[in-house]
Parts: C-alpha cells; sequence; structure tokens
C-alpha cells in the first residue's frame, strides 16, 4: 500500500510524509512537519508546525495537533511536539507543542487518547497511558508509563504521576501522585494502591502487601515523612516497587498528595 493523500487535504511541500501514510478529506499538514511511516490521519484534522511522530499513530477527525502553547509568555519561539509510536489520538484532541526557548512536548508510544482531552505545552506523557475523555494535563506535566486518567479530570501544572497510578473520574490532581497508588476527588487524596494495578503487573502477593504497608508508614502514620520513608526504604530493601515510591516521594518538588479523609473513604464503601 502506498501514501495515500485525499485530493482536499492540505499537505505542505515542507513536511516529510513516510510510506503508507493516509491523509483523509481536508485534513492539514503544515510546513517542517514529520509524519512516519503507516500514520493515518484523518478528516479534518490538523497536524501544526514542528511536530514530529513515529510510527503507526492515528489522528482522529477534528484533533489538533501541535498547536502553539496557550502561555502569554509565548512570543512564536521554534518549539516542538515529538510523539511515538502506534498512539491513537481521538476526536478534539488538542497537543500543543512547547514554549520558551526550544521547549518540546513529549508524547511516548502506545497510548490513547480519548476525545476531548489537551496536553499542554511541555508536558511529558510515557508509554501505554490511557486519557479518558475530556482529561487534561496543564503545562509541565509528567506523567509516567502505563498511568490511568480517568474522564474529566485534571492534573495541575508541574505534577507528576508515577508509573501504574490510577486517578479517577473527575479528580483535581495538584500535587505529585507516586506510583502504583490511586487518587480520586475534586481535590484529590490518596485513597491507597493501585490494587488493580499491580494485579495486572502480575506483582507478587507478598510484595503488594509490602506496597500497602509502605503506605500506611509513609501516610497514615504519626512519623515524621523523612523517617517515615527511611523506614519503609530498609524494612522493605527486596521490594522494587516500595523503593521505587520512596525514590519518588523524595524526589518530589510540588510535594506529594496527602491520603484522602476518612469520610472520603467512607463516602467510598
Amino acid at each position: 500500500m502506498s501514501t495515500s493523500i485525499h485530493p482536499s487535504a492540505f499537505v505542505s511541500p515542507k513536511a516529510v510524509i513516510g510510506d503508507n501514510v493516509t491523509v483523509g478529506p481536508c485534513a492539514v499538514i503544515e510546513d517542517d512537519v514529520v509524519v512516519g511511516e503507516g500514520c493515518a490521519i484523518h478528516a479534518f484534522a490538523s497536524v501544526k508546525q514542528y511536530t514530529r511522530m513515529g510510527r503507526g499513530n492515528e489522528i482522529h477527525s477534528y484533533a489538533l495537533v501541535g498547536g502553539i502553547p496557550q502561555d502569554l509568555k509565548f512570543s512564536g519561539e521554534v518549539t516542538a511536539l515529538e510523539i511515538g509510536d502506534n498512539n491513537q489520538i481521538r476526536e478534539f484532541v488538542t497537543l500543543h507543542r512547547g514554549t520558551g526557548g526550544g521547549g518540546i512536548t513529549r508524547i511516548g508510544s502506545n497510548n490513547l487518547i480519548m476525545a476531548y482531552c489537551h496536553v499542554a505545552h511541555d508536558c511529558t506523557v510515557g508509554d501505554s497511558v490511557i486519557m479518558s475523555n475530556g482529561a487534561t494535563l496543564a503545562g509541565h506535566v509528567q506523567v509516567f508509563d502505563h498511568v490511568i486518567i480517568g474522564g474529566l479530570s485534571a492534573v495541575h501544572q508541574f505534577s507528576r504521576v508515577g508509573t501504574r497510578a490510577f486517578i479517577g473520574g473527575m479528580t483535581g490532581i495538584s500535587q505529585d501522585l507516586p506510583p502504583y497508588m490511586l487518587a480520586v476527588g475534586s481535590r484529590a487524596g490518596i485513597h491507597g494502591p493501585n490494587l488493580v494495578g499491580l494485579r495486572r503487573l502480575k506483582v507478587p502477593s507478598s510484595s503488594v502487601t509490602a506496597v500497602r504497608s509502605a503506605f500506611r508508614l509513609i501516610w497514615h502514620s504519626d512519623m515524621p515523612r523523612q523517617e517515615a520513608l527511611d523506614k519503609a526504604e530498609r524494612e522493605y530493601a527486596d521490594v522494587p516497587e516500595v523503593l521505587e515510591i520512596v525514590a519518588f516521594v523524595r524526589s518530589s518538588q510540588r510535594g506529594v498528595l496527602p491520603a484522602a479523609r476518612a469520610s472520603e473513604l467512607k463516602d467510598q464503601e
């Protein structure tokens, strides 16, 4: 199969289009864009200047990929959006390129970004992430691999979401969410480990128990946070998931989310 470009599409002669690419009716691909082999750009989708994408991506109708950042300080600098392989970018998604001098927004591979999601400037999204309908990332957010973000949720600028974390629907994330944790709430609190995610990862039951114990120690004990982290590191030195949580919390710049209040936990029962 050779590259197929609908007659009504606009593809800049300054764009680089790979083999076996399909471009649908009225789609727009601007200057300085790279589209990798086997991608599909559906009808009325827009791929804006300075976007680079790998192989096998599917950009659905009315998505805007590589738009200029929503940043009042932006004054037309050359910035970029980089997308990996095999991503599904659904209808009306907006992915913005970086801001400032040389800023880059990065999307990894094998992600599903559902309709009406927004990824702002200078974000980094890992691999195998699911963003449900209407989920929003503010600027400079970092989302690690295998995260699930529920519909209509929002992550505050400069926050981080650790690997295998789960964010429930209509949740506001204002600080860092550590790996393997589950957060829910309009002002989110951590409800405990993401047990479903740990099982899918086939983490041994003994390690799951250790993660649960470390969560209680770090978030629910009366011990100062640094002492709790030191104790968790000592007691679970052979559990990589716990060590990953400890390292993430220690490296946090914004601080980590608190534990959910008892009333919120009761509401979930």
